[in-house]
Protein backbone atom coordinates (compact mmCIF):
# COMPACT_ATOMS: atom_id res chain seq x y z
CA UNK A 1 0.00 0.00 0.00
CA UNK A 2 1.49 3.31 -1.06
CA UNK A 3 0.98 6.69 0.60
CA UNK A 4 -1.85 7.79 -1.67
CA UNK A 5 -3.77 4.56 -1.09
CA UNK A 6 -3.32 4.93 2.68
CA UNK A 7 -4.58 8.51 2.51
CA UNK A 8 -7.58 7.43 0.40
CA UNK A 9 -8.44 4.65 2.86
CA UNK A 10 -8.23 7.08 5.79
CA UNK A 11 -10.38 9.77 4.15
CA UNK A 12 -13.00 7.32 2.89
CA UNK A 13 -13.19 5.76 6.36
CA UNK A 14 -13.56 9.26 7.83
CA UNK A 15 -16.40 10.08 5.42
CA UNK A 16 -18.17 6.78 6.17
CA UNK A 17 -17.76 7.20 9.94
CA UNK A 18 -18.93 10.80 10.05
CA UNK A 19 -21.96 10.35 7.80
CA UNK A 20 -23.30 6.80 8.27
CA UNK A 21 -25.44 7.57 11.33
CA UNK A 22 -26.11 11.26 10.78
CA UNK A 23 -29.11 12.09 8.54
CA UNK A 24 -27.08 13.47 5.65
CA UNK A 25 -26.71 10.31 3.47
CA UNK A 26 -23.40 8.47 3.60
CA UNK A 27 -24.06 7.30 0.02
CA UNK A 28 -24.06 10.87 -1.31
CA UNK A 29 -20.84 11.70 0.47
CA UNK A 30 -19.12 8.52 -0.73
CA UNK A 31 -20.02 9.45 -4.31
CA UNK A 32 -18.19 12.75 -3.90
CA UNK A 33 -15.25 11.39 -1.90
CA UNK A 34 -14.63 8.23 -3.92
CA UNK A 35 -15.91 8.78 -7.44
CA UNK A 36 -14.68 12.38 -7.61
CA UNK A 37 -11.49 12.40 -5.51
CA UNK A 38 -10.04 8.89 -5.25
CA UNK A 39 -11.69 6.53 -7.76
CA UNK A 40 -10.82 3.33 -5.87
CA UNK A 41 -12.31 1.32 -8.74
CA UNK A 42 -9.32 2.51 -10.75
CA UNK A 43 -6.80 1.97 -7.92
CA UNK A 44 -8.02 -1.58 -7.47
CA UNK A 45 -10.58 -3.76 -9.21
CA UNK A 46 -14.26 -2.70 -8.95
CA UNK A 47 -14.88 -5.79 -6.78
CA UNK A 48 -12.17 -4.77 -4.30
CA UNK A 49 -13.58 -1.22 -4.15
CA UNK A 50 -17.05 -2.58 -3.34
CA UNK A 51 -15.62 -4.93 -0.68
CA UNK A 52 -13.70 -2.04 0.88
CA UNK A 53 -16.94 -0.10 1.35
CA UNK A 54 -18.49 -3.12 3.07
CA UNK A 55 -15.50 -3.38 5.42
CA UNK A 56 -15.52 0.28 6.45
CA UNK A 57 -19.27 0.08 7.07
CA UNK A 58 -18.53 -2.72 9.54
CA UNK A 59 -16.19 -0.28 11.32
CA UNK A 60 -19.08 2.16 11.75
CA UNK A 61 -21.35 -0.60 13.04
CA UNK A 62 -18.75 -1.63 15.62
CA UNK A 63 -18.71 1.96 16.91
CA UNK A 64 -22.46 1.77 17.70
CA UNK A 65 -22.01 -1.57 19.47
CA UNK A 66 -19.20 -0.18 21.63
CA UNK A 67 -21.00 3.06 22.52
CA UNK A 68 -24.36 1.38 23.26
CA UNK A 69 -23.05 -1.91 24.65
CA UNK A 70 -25.02 -1.68 27.91
CA UNK A 71 -28.23 -1.15 25.94
CA UNK A 72 -27.55 -4.18 23.74
CA UNK A 73 -26.67 -6.33 26.75
CA UNK A 74 -30.01 -5.44 28.36
CA UNK A 75 -31.88 -6.22 25.14
CA UNK A 76 -30.26 -9.65 25.07
CA UNK A 77 -30.95 -10.24 28.77
CA UNK A 78 -27.25 -10.26 29.62
CA UNK A 79 -27.17 -7.47 32.21
CA UNK A 80 -25.87 -3.96 31.65
CA UNK A 81 -28.55 -2.48 33.88
CA UNK A 82 -26.61 0.67 34.64
CA UNK A 83 -28.51 1.24 37.89
CA UNK A 84 -31.95 1.70 36.34
CA UNK A 85 -34.89 1.19 38.69
CA UNK A 86 -36.60 -2.12 37.95
CA UNK A 87 -40.01 -0.40 37.75
CA UNK A 88 -39.00 1.74 34.77
CA UNK A 89 -40.36 0.48 31.44
CA UNK A 90 -37.56 -0.57 29.14
CA UNK A 91 -37.06 -0.97 25.47
CA UNK A 92 -37.39 -4.68 24.75
CA UNK A 93 -36.10 -6.91 22.01
CA UNK A 94 -39.59 -7.32 20.45
CA UNK A 95 -39.67 -3.54 19.85
CA UNK A 96 -36.54 -3.89 17.74
CA UNK A 97 -37.90 -6.93 15.88
CA UNK A 98 -41.14 -5.08 15.08
CA UNK A 99 -39.13 -2.11 13.81
CA UNK A 100 -36.93 -4.30 11.62
CA UNK A 101 -39.60 -6.46 10.02
CA UNK A 102 -40.98 -4.11 7.31
CA UNK A 103 -37.61 -3.17 5.81
CA UNK A 104 -36.29 -6.71 6.29
CA UNK A 105 -39.14 -8.21 4.27
CA UNK A 106 -38.86 -5.52 1.60
CA UNK A 107 -35.10 -6.06 1.35
CA UNK A 108 -35.55 -9.78 0.70
CA UNK A 109 -38.06 -9.00 -2.06
CA UNK A 110 -36.30 -6.08 -3.75
CA UNK A 111 -32.56 -6.40 -3.03
CA UNK A 112 -31.58 -7.53 -6.53
CA UNK A 113 -33.78 -4.87 -8.15
CA UNK A 114 -32.31 -2.10 -5.99
CA UNK A 115 -28.73 -3.16 -6.77
CA UNK A 116 -29.47 -3.40 -10.49
CA UNK A 117 -31.54 -0.27 -11.07
CA UNK A 118 -31.40 2.21 -8.20
CA UNK A 119 -27.71 2.74 -7.46
CA UNK A 120 -26.89 5.71 -9.67
CA UNK A 121 -25.93 9.31 -9.12
CA UNK A 122 -29.34 10.51 -10.31
CA UNK A 123 -31.29 8.33 -7.90
CA UNK A 124 -29.06 9.43 -5.02
CA UNK A 125 -29.80 13.10 -5.80
CA UNK A 126 -33.54 12.32 -5.80
CA UNK A 127 -33.16 10.49 -2.48
CA UNK A 128 -31.29 13.40 -0.93
CA UNK A 129 -34.02 15.86 -1.91
CA UNK A 130 -36.98 13.69 -0.90
CA UNK A 131 -35.32 12.77 2.39
CA UNK A 132 -34.76 16.44 3.12
CA UNK A 133 -38.44 17.16 2.43
CA UNK A 134 -39.45 14.40 4.87
CA UNK A 135 -37.15 15.78 7.56
CA UNK A 136 -38.48 19.32 7.12
CA UNK A 137 -42.04 17.99 7.31
CA UNK A 138 -41.22 16.03 10.47
CA UNK A 139 -39.94 19.11 12.26
CA UNK A 140 -42.86 21.19 10.96
CA UNK A 141 -45.70 18.82 11.90
CA UNK A 142 -44.30 17.05 14.97
CA UNK A 143 -46.24 17.33 18.24
CA UNK A 144 -45.29 20.48 20.11
CA UNK A 145 -44.48 18.45 23.23
CA UNK A 146 -43.10 14.91 22.70
CA UNK A 147 -45.15 12.15 24.30
CA UNK A 148 -42.09 9.87 24.49
CA UNK A 149 -38.99 11.55 25.88
CA UNK A 150 -36.76 8.46 26.11
CA UNK A 151 -36.47 5.32 24.02
CA UNK A 152 -37.40 3.25 27.10
CA UNK A 153 -40.92 4.71 26.92
CA UNK A 154 -41.64 3.93 23.27
CA UNK A 155 -44.58 1.77 22.23
CA UNK A 156 -44.93 -1.08 19.74
CA UNK A 157 -47.06 1.21 17.59
CA UNK A 158 -44.19 3.69 17.38
CA UNK A 159 -41.73 0.89 16.61
CA UNK A 160 -43.90 -0.35 13.74
CA UNK A 161 -44.39 3.15 12.35
CA UNK A 162 -40.64 3.78 12.40
CA UNK A 163 -40.08 0.42 10.72
CA UNK A 164 -42.49 1.31 7.93
CA UNK A 165 -40.87 4.70 7.34
CA UNK A 166 -37.45 3.00 7.35
CA UNK A 167 -38.47 1.25 4.12
CA UNK A 168 -37.95 4.61 2.37
CA UNK A 169 -34.23 4.37 3.15
CA UNK A 170 -33.88 1.49 0.69
CA UNK A 171 -33.87 4.21 -1.97
CA UNK A 172 -30.18 5.24 -2.18
CA UNK A 173 -29.53 8.68 -0.72
CA UNK A 174 -32.70 8.76 1.37
CA UNK A 175 -30.76 8.04 4.58
CA UNK A 176 -31.73 5.39 7.10
CA UNK A 177 -31.26 7.67 10.09
CA UNK A 178 -33.07 10.57 8.41
CA UNK A 179 -36.14 8.51 7.59
CA UNK A 180 -36.37 6.68 10.92
CA UNK A 181 -35.76 9.73 13.10
CA UNK A 182 -38.38 11.61 11.07
CA UNK A 183 -40.84 8.76 11.56
CA UNK A 184 -40.20 8.67 15.30
CA UNK A 185 -40.58 12.44 15.68
CA UNK A 186 -43.88 12.41 13.77
CA UNK A 187 -45.06 9.64 16.14
CA UNK A 188 -44.45 11.82 19.19
CA UNK A 189 -40.94 10.76 20.18
CA UNK A 190 -38.25 13.24 21.12
CA UNK A 191 -35.43 13.61 18.59
CA UNK A 192 -33.02 11.90 21.01
CA UNK A 193 -35.36 8.96 21.65
CA UNK A 194 -35.93 8.47 17.91
CA UNK A 195 -32.17 8.68 17.28
CA UNK A 196 -31.44 6.12 20.00
CA UNK A 197 -33.91 3.66 18.47
CA UNK A 198 -32.53 4.36 15.00
CA UNK A 199 -29.00 3.43 16.07
CA UNK A 200 -30.20 0.30 17.87
CA UNK A 201 -32.10 -0.88 14.78
CA UNK A 202 -29.17 -0.05 12.51
CA UNK A 203 -26.86 -2.64 14.05
CA UNK A 204 -28.72 -5.87 13.18
CA UNK A 205 -29.90 -4.73 9.77
CA UNK A 206 -26.58 -3.22 8.68
CA UNK A 207 -24.54 -6.03 10.21
CA UNK A 208 -26.70 -8.63 8.47
CA UNK A 209 -26.52 -6.96 5.06
CA UNK A 210 -22.77 -6.30 5.42
CA UNK A 211 -22.06 -9.85 6.59
CA UNK A 212 -23.80 -11.49 3.63
CA UNK A 213 -22.27 -8.98 1.21
CA UNK A 214 -18.83 -9.72 2.64
CA UNK A 215 -19.38 -13.45 2.25
CA UNK A 216 -20.22 -12.93 -1.42
CA UNK A 217 -17.06 -10.85 -1.88
CA UNK A 218 -14.72 -12.76 0.45
CA UNK A 219 -12.44 -13.84 -2.41
CA UNK A 220 -11.43 -10.21 -2.87
CA UNK A 221 -10.12 -9.88 0.71
CA UNK A 222 -6.54 -10.75 -0.17
CA UNK A 223 -3.22 -10.09 1.54
CA UNK A 224 -2.27 -7.26 -0.84
CA UNK A 225 -5.31 -5.16 0.15
CA UNK A 226 -5.53 -6.02 3.86
CA UNK A 227 -3.59 -2.92 4.93
CA UNK A 228 -5.86 -0.72 2.79
CA UNK A 229 -8.94 -2.32 4.35
CA UNK A 230 -7.51 -2.05 7.88
CA UNK A 231 -6.80 1.70 7.61
CA UNK A 232 -10.33 2.34 6.34
CA UNK A 233 -11.92 0.15 9.02
CA UNK A 234 -10.10 1.85 11.91
CA UNK A 235 -10.75 5.31 10.48
CA UNK A 236 -14.49 4.58 10.08
CA UNK A 237 -14.67 3.18 13.62
CA UNK A 238 -12.97 6.17 15.26
CA UNK A 239 -14.88 8.86 13.37
CA UNK A 240 -18.21 7.06 13.77
CA UNK A 241 -17.63 7.10 17.55
CA UNK A 242 -17.07 10.87 17.44
CA UNK A 243 -20.01 11.49 15.10
CA UNK A 244 -22.49 9.45 17.14
CA UNK A 245 -21.48 11.10 20.42
CA UNK A 246 -21.85 14.58 18.93
CA UNK A 247 -25.14 13.82 17.21
CA UNK A 248 -26.83 12.26 20.25
CA UNK A 249 -25.73 15.16 22.44
CA UNK A 250 -26.98 17.79 19.99
CA UNK A 251 -30.02 16.36 18.18
CA UNK A 252 -32.64 17.50 20.72
CA UNK A 253 -31.35 21.06 20.39
CA UNK A 254 -30.66 21.43 16.69
CA UNK A 255 -33.49 19.15 15.41
CA UNK A 256 -33.53 18.04 11.75
CA UNK A 257 -33.81 21.28 9.76
CA UNK A 258 -30.04 22.01 9.54
CA UNK A 259 -29.40 18.50 8.24
CA UNK A 260 -32.22 18.81 5.71
CA UNK A 261 -30.82 22.08 4.35
CA UNK A 262 -27.37 20.53 4.15
CA UNK A 263 -28.80 17.60 2.15
CA UNK A 264 -30.37 19.99 -0.35
CA UNK A 265 -27.02 21.72 -0.79
CA UNK A 266 -25.26 18.38 -1.21
CA UNK A 267 -27.82 17.29 -3.83
CA UNK A 268 -27.12 20.49 -5.76
CA UNK A 269 -23.34 19.91 -5.65
CA UNK A 270 -23.65 16.31 -6.82
CA UNK A 271 -26.05 17.30 -9.60
CA UNK A 272 -23.73 20.04 -10.84
CA UNK A 273 -20.55 17.95 -10.67
CA UNK A 274 -21.83 14.57 -11.86
CA UNK A 275 -25.00 15.22 -13.84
Amino acid sequence: MNGWEAFAAFILGLVEGLTEFVPVSSTGHMIIADDFLFRTKEMFSPEVAVTFKIVIQLGSILAVVVLMRDRFLRLLGLGGGGGRPSSEPRLRLPHVIVGLMPAGILYLLLDDYIDAYLFSTGTVVVGLVLGAVLMLAADRFRPRVPTTETVDRMTYRQALAIGLVQCLSMWPGFSRSGSTISGGVLMGMSHRAAADFTFIMAVPIMAGVSFFSLLKNWEFVTSDVLAFFAVGFVSAFVFAMLSIRFFLNMVNRIKLVPFALYRLALAAVIAIVFL
